[in-house]
């Protein structure tokens, strides 16, 4: 099965699920769905997350399994957690963007309203 592309490969935008389809009894759902932070991950990323609950949560099991430093491992796990606090600040900091754009006259209220449907008020 094909990996899930969560950024648009033109525009580098986010990209939201817009259809579910169950392959027992062929039911589609159509709307929006929000594709969880870890999954907007680098695939890199995923592996190390998957491998560190594997080894669960123990950093030195981590360190022995990828035959790295322990200090290496924490720090590729600090790296991780703030790439995750990216992720999940990124749509606040779009929302803002759009209101300040609105405030400043250089979006029209009907343009805002778009614009933060499209990142999900």
């Amino acid at each position: 099965m094909a990996k899930i592309v969560v950024r648009c490969p033109s525009c580098e935008g986010d990209l939201h699920a817009t259809r579910l389809a169950c392959e027992t009894c062929g039911t589609n759902l159509d709307g929006q769905f929000e594709i969880p932070p870890l999954l907007k991950l680098r695939p890199d990323d995923l592996a190390f997350v998957t491998a560190f609950v594997r080894a669960s949560g123990s950093l030195k099991e981590m360190a022995k399994i990828i035959g790295i430093s322990y200090p290496t491992v924490r720090n590729r796990l600090d790296e991780i957690i703030r790439n995750l606090d990216v992720i999940e600040k990124a749509p606040q900091k779009r929302r803002h963007a759009i209101l300040d754009a609105l405030e400043a006259g250089k979006m029209t209220a009907e343009d805002a309203e778009k614009a933060l449907r499209k990142v999900g008020l």
